[in-house]
């Protein structure tokens, strides 16, 4: 009953999607508006449809439906009940599923948010646009991503439950939805910057309309890099957190896409420039989530986050190629209209600076993805399985990176048009001295790798610079009687908290990277050994059975004080066991922990696995100071312009705020 309950109810939705596409559609160019009032009720059915498939899903995961074969694929009566409804997502199938359900609800909430707009053709556009990628999925949950198919033959009384490694963690519950939210959300900013272009009305007034949707998917998708990486950290073992694995990849090229926007749309807003790159950014970003999908669905590169290969592979590099094609033949057509009435004025401006930034990420994004997809182009050409690994990323992206830490403390410095040498050396003068300070003490303390200076210090030039900005911020908050936060909100400085919280991650990859200690230890129960500055104390091993696992837990002690337990872990139906890493975390540094291997004997001895990372919890810091960032930067400022375009036009009340303060 549950599998026909959610075929039904993927059916539904490709009909709401197909028939609120007609009506929409027809209304448009025929301008009938009682078409496009009727289109209304198939987006909620678009909504309602996803909304009971995802409901049926984990009612047959959490009743233990066997009948249904993703169920008897990914379901266990051993499982925990948080894993039971993270496996909803934790197969091919499934995650479509959640995708699907993702995309209605920022269907409804566009919807609700741009109601008094309904009859405005660039809204319209722009939901036929959701609408088209809503059938797209519905469609391949109708087709080889059905995750309603029931079992031929005899019903299984139990299941394997999901892949050992998806149920070791409680981050599987909530590190998939929130990347999936913000990968799912640059499908908002495409349809606008698609209807845009349709309606040939490719002023800024679409730029603004789509600009916290934007930054919503900005941030969640921060979120959810960071959770992943944390997520690799404390699960898979190796003690890092960052492999440049292709799925890896996949969430961070549309990061970087959208970053890339984030910074060159304020050009168009302020100057009118840049809007063919921002419209291309755009697609970019969203055509990106769709080849990550592909990468991350199709089977086709192999990794340890990818899902099993599926017929759907070749329908989502379809989908892609549409893209593709559609947004370069509206891009040629509106080619006149899109001609920039400003120039750059001076090298050394506002306007320069984010130009060269674009520039920059346009480059870090295309040596990712160049090293991501290479292994493919190689085996279609030569017939021949290539491994593209870390030493080429590291190697590639690592001056990139220190480019575009620079660039965070000079840009937001300089003025627009153009700069005058006071300016800079009132703005630029404070964070060049942290920057000086930084490498002296660094250099004095023994540091000599030249990479970690140059992340160090060039970290303290762009964060003394983004603080600056924070405390003048603050000071005239407190002028003029408004809490702090009031003062800090905007999106200018959110931007500069979201640039702190990237100086913190960088910070902290660059120490974890840099200075890492592996050690791997034959003890004997009592016995102590020194890794980096911390002793470490093998107690001995024990076996406790769980639900879901029995785990062979190795009691190790750190500097004398708490036991901490690495084990390795058995599931029913898997071929070996797990690692279940233990960390002791820190301010400075964490102590990461495996057992490799448990004593044969009784009282024999183990070896224990040790790394010690310096900095590593300054990742999960800077993607918490990011998304606090990324919060403020939604808070509206509290001085704002007075709207100046008609009220006929579109989002005529959504109008740029000035910045901050004037620094």
């Amino acid at each position: 009953m549950t599998a026909i309950v959610g075929h039904s109810a993927a059916l539904l939705g490709f009909l709401a999607s197909t028939g609120g596409l007609l009506f929409l559609v027809v209304g448009l160019v025929r301008k009938r508006s009682d078409l496009i009032r009727a289109s209304w009720t198939w987006v909620w059915g678009v909504v309602g449809a996803a909304v009971l498939g995802f409901g049926a899903m984990e009612v047959a995961l959490v009743r233990h439906d066997f009948s249904m074969q993703y169920v008897a694929d990914n379901g266990s009566r051993s499982t925990p009940l948080l894993y039971t409804v993270a496996s909803a997502w934790s197969a091919l199938e499934g995650s479509i599923l959640l995708w699907v359900l993702v995309l209605s609800i920022y269907l409804a909430a566009l919807s609700l948010r741009h109601r008094a707009q309904r009859h405005d053709p660039v809204f319209g556009w722009a939901l036929a646009v959701m609408l088209v990628v809503a059938g797209f999925f519905f469609l391949l949950l109708l087709g080889p991503a059905n995750p309603f198919h029931t079992v031929h033959g005899a019903i299984p009384t139990d299941g394997p439950g999901p892949n050992p490694l998806l149920q070791n963690h409680p981050l599987m519950a909530f590190h998939p939805p929130i990347l999936y939210a913000g990968y799912v959300g640059f499908t908002v900013p495409f349809a606008f910057a698609i209807a845009s272009l349709i309606t040939g009305r490719v002023d800024e007034a679409w730029v603004l309309a789509m600009r916290r949707w934007t930054l919503v998917a900005f941030g969640l998708l921060s979120v959810g890099i960071v959770l992943g990486a944390w997520w690799s950290y404390e699960v898979l073992g190796w003690g890092g957190f960052w492999a440049w694995d292709p799925v890896e990849n996949a969430s961070f090229l549309p990061w970087l896409t959208a970053t890339a926007y984030l910074h060159s749309v304020l050009v168009q807003e302020r100057r009118g420039m840049l809007r063919v790159w921002n419209l291309s950014l755009v697609t970019a970003t969203f055509a990106l989530t769709i080849l990550g999908t592909f990468l991350t669905r199709s089977g086709v590169l192999d990794s340890v986050h990818s899902f099993t290969e599926s017929g759907i592979g070749p329908m989502l590099l379809g989908f892609f190629a549409v893209i593709v094609v559609v947004v370069c033949g509206l891009l040629a057509w509106r080619g006149d209209a899109l001609r920039s009435p400003g120039t750059i004025d001076s090298p050394v401006s506002r306007e320069s600076a984010f130009l060269v930034n674009n520039l920059l990420f346009a480059a870090f994004a295309f040596v990712v993805l160049l090293g991501t997809v290479f292994p493919l182009i190689a085996e279609a050409l030569n017939n021949s399985r290539l491994t593209i690994g870390r030493p080429y990323f590291d190697r590639m992206t690592g001056p990139i990176g220190l480019a575009l830490l620079f660039m965070m403390a000079v840009a937001p410095a300089l003025p627009w048009r153009k700069a005058s040498t006071g300016v800079l050396r009132d703005r630029l003068l404070v964070p060049a001295w942290a920057a000086g300070i930084t490498l002296v003490v660094l250099v004095a303390f023994g540091m000599r790798s030249v990479a970690a200076l140059l992340a160090f210090s060039l970290g303290a030039f762009a964060g003394a610079a983004a603080l600056r900005q924070l405390v003048l911020a603050a000071r005239a908050s407190r002028r003029a009687g408004d809490p702090l936060w009031r003062g800090v909100a905007g999106r200018a400085n959110g931007g500069m908290v979201v640039h702190l919280g990237v100086v913190v991650l960088a910070m902290g990859f660059a120490a974890s990277m840099s200075f890492v200690q592996r050690d791997e230890i034959r003890m004997h129960p009592g016995q102590t050994a020194k890794v980096g500055r911390h002793h470490v104390t093998y107690v001995g091993v024990d076996t406790k059975k769980y639900p879901n696992h029995t785990a062979v837990r190795a009691a190790v002690r750190i500097d004398n004080d708490r036991i901490f337990r690495p084990a390795l872990s058995t599931f029913p139906f898997a071929t070996q066991a797990i690692g279940t890493p233990s960390v002791r975390g820190g301010v400075f540094d964490d102590v990461y922990l495996t057992l490799v291997s448990p004593p044969t004997t009784r009282g024999g001895t183990a070896v224990i696995g040790v790394v010690v990372t310096p900095l590593v919890n300054w990742l999960w810091a800077g993607g918490a100071i990011i998304a606090i960032g990324t919060g403020l930067a939604l808070v509206p400022g509290k001085r704002r312009r007075r709207p100046t375009a008609p009220a006929s036009e579109p989002f005529a009340t959504d109008v740029p705020e000035p910045e901050a303060v004037p620094v």
